[in-house]
């Protein structure tokens, strides 16, 4: 059955081993001595307590190791310390920007040793065959890292769902936990076409993601009512109630696409039980991770926003295991339990001054101590950025049929850096083609489809990126197998996208013929494969650039990539045409 190992128990061998060692008859491989134990399970501090490890697996948990210690036993005094368990995300998406070996160097050093990862950015663009090839990155790792099913969700429906079938063989995995986050719009929309796949998740006994933001009252109830157990979603403590109270699990964010934590922390005012929250991420970029760190750094967050440090830590810990069924396994320090262990000055400090996973020490004092595996992708994986020729600038012409000096259009409104609207205007026509104009800020927005469809385009407008010259493109467009391009001119749109073809995936800005800045992507162009304070830099470099050419919010490469989303409101695009997250319909750029 397993594909993963990590959920075997280790059979009667591992067993025997472990009864042997608490009861001295074997000894232990390795001891952390005379700390304070964190207990999860009941929210005490045990003073004078030690933890015996053998192999992979706790043997012994008390305040008297005795003969569970031997000559050979590795022993790390934690006197004067507190020892936890290790930290678990429960929910990111790895799948981006960077792969497994580069990020884990930076994720382990502070304490996190389980991931749960969404995979729906791979499937899109190289199937089923993609997400395995992903998985096996993984796999093998000094830390655990399961993940979720890509339910796809898109406003692309050539990209939508999952065919039974192909479900069938990812949830018979174990490392694969659940179906993955799917949008309430979409599946109140549309129910006959994700009922039967949560059907067929419920039926593996595993999770549904929720993805409710901006449900609430019967409509939030008809999204849970199949089955979705949790949502990563919601912005502040009232939201947060609701869902507690409906049966929820909620997922806190803070991670550098959103940072929910403090408006959110007001819940612990409320005299409820918080044992149904937990502290995720849903995401870090490389500036943040290299600066702040991850998990330790999301935990210390809740902490200094006011909430007790037990409940913070089991917020990290248990409480994501007994939500994904893994509390079995990991979560806590107790005997059967996989050897994840912080050790840390006191409960209201999270800084590692030993990390444990699976029994042995892979951190020390901020210092790594056991590499990341490297994984060689699949050719398929490296190339996928499937067009039939290059672009030309006329590609993205916007040609108007009917002789008419006027037109009027749905242009696409950028409120916000993530936030769209419809914008209805009317455009001149000149010389029978819809031209950008800087002067009131429209300038053109195209998705091209690199995948099922290659070459398959549809070219609208866009206001709010204020481009005064130059173009900026991207293969890693979400929930679509599309590359995004924004542009005041067809010639430098028609340049990044084929810089892109040439990279076979990435992200580039171009103004007057040349590349300003480019971001490699080759891994199923979404993740790079260079070190991490390099991606940094050029993501720094090319937010700059295109800054520099007018660009008004924090972070351009995320508006941009967002604009297929299918569950950020209201008007997106992709290479079908524009579509109205209100009703799902799909629109063409002209109103008649």
């Amino acid at each position: 059955m397993t594909r993963h190992g990590l959920l075997s128990i280790g059979g009667t061998d591992r067993a025997e081993q472990l009864i042997n060692v608490t009861l001295g008859k074997e000894k232990a491989d390795l001891a952390v001595t005379n700390g304070t134990v964190l207990n999860v399970y009941t929210g005490e501090l045990l003073e004078n307590h030690s933890v015996a490890v053998k192999g992979e697996w706790i043997a012994y948990v008390g305040d008297d190791p005795g003969d569970t210690v031997g000559p050979e036993t590795d022993i790390i005094d934690a006197k004067g310390k507190t020892i936890i368990p290790g930290l678990i995300d429960g929910h990111i998406h790895l799948a981006w920007l960077f792969t497994a070996s580069e990020f884990l160097p930076y994720a382990m050093p502070g304490g996190t040793t389980t991931i749960i990862t969404e995979t729906l950015e791979p499937f899109p663009v190289t199937g089923y065959e993609g997400v395995v090839d992903f998985l096996s990155s993984l796999n093998d790792q000094p830390i655990k890292i399961f993940a979720t099913a890509p339910s796809m969700v898109s406003i692309s429906k050539k990209a939508r769902g999952i065919s039974k079938e192909t479900l069938r063989k990812l949830l018979a995995r174990d490392d694969m936990l659940g179906l993955g986050e799917s949008y309430w719009q979409t599946v109140i929309q549309e129910p006959q076409e994700f009922l039967p796949i949560f059907e067929e998740t419920l039926r593996f006994g595993k999770r549904l993601e929720g993805h409710s933001a901006g449900a609430k009252g019967k409509k939030l109830m008809a999204y849970i009512a199949p089955g979705i157990s949790s949502c990563h979603e919601p912005i502040n403590a009232e939201e947060v109630l609701e869902r507690l109270r409906l049966g929820m699990h909620v997922m806190v964010r803070e991670g550098s696409i959103r940072r929910d934590l403090a408006p959110i922390s007001r819940i612990k005012d409320a005299g409820v039980d918080l044992r149904r929250l937990i502290l995720v991420t849903d995401g870090i970029q490389p500036r943040d991770l290299l600066e702040r760190g991850y998990m330790e750094f999301v935990v210390q967050k809740a902490i200094e926003y006011g909430f007790d440090p037990v409940d913070a830590i089991q917020m990290a810990t248990i409480n994501a295991a007994e939500y994904f069924f893994l509390d079995g396994i990991i979560g806590g320090i107790a005997p059967g339990k996989y050897a994840d262990m912080l050790v840390i000055p006191n409960p209201g400090i999270i800084k590692a001054e030993y990390v444990i996973s699976k029994g042995k020490v892979i951190a020390r004092e901020g210092n790594l101590l056991v590499s990341p595996r490297k994984h060689v992708f699949s050719r398929d994986s490296l190339n996928s950025i499937h067009l039939s020729r290059e672009l030309e600038p006329s590609d993205f012409s916007i040609p108007v049929k009917k002789n008419t000096s006027q037109v009027n259009v749905r242009v696409i409104d950028q409120v916000t850096d993530l936030l769209t609207k419809e914008l209805i205007v009317s455009v001149p026509v000149i010389d029978g083609e819809i031209r950008s104009d800087v002067s009131r800020d429209i300038i053109k927005v195209a998705a091209i489809d690199r995948g099922y469809s290659p070459g398959k385009i549809f070219v609208g407008l866009i206001r709010g990126f204020h481009l005064s010259t130059g173009a900026i493109a991207c293969s890693g467009s979400w929930d679509t197998s599309d590359i995004i391009v924004v542009g005041e001119n067809d010639e430098d749109m028609a340049g990044a996208v084929n810089r892109i073809y040439a990279l076979q995936g990435g992200a580039v800005a171009s103004a007057r013929g040349k590349t300003l800045a480019e971001i490699p992507l080759p891994v199923f162009g979404i993740m790079a494969d260079m070190p991490m304070e390099m991606l940094s830099k050029r993501m720094e470099e090319t937010t700059r650039v295109v800054k520099d050419l007018g660009f008004p919010f924090d972070n351009p490469l995320l508006t941009l990539i967002t604009l297929t989303g299918a569950a950020i409101p209201f008007l997106r695009i992709c290479e079908e045409g524009l579509v109205n997250l209100r009703d799902g319909k799909t629109l063409g750029l002209i109103v008649d």
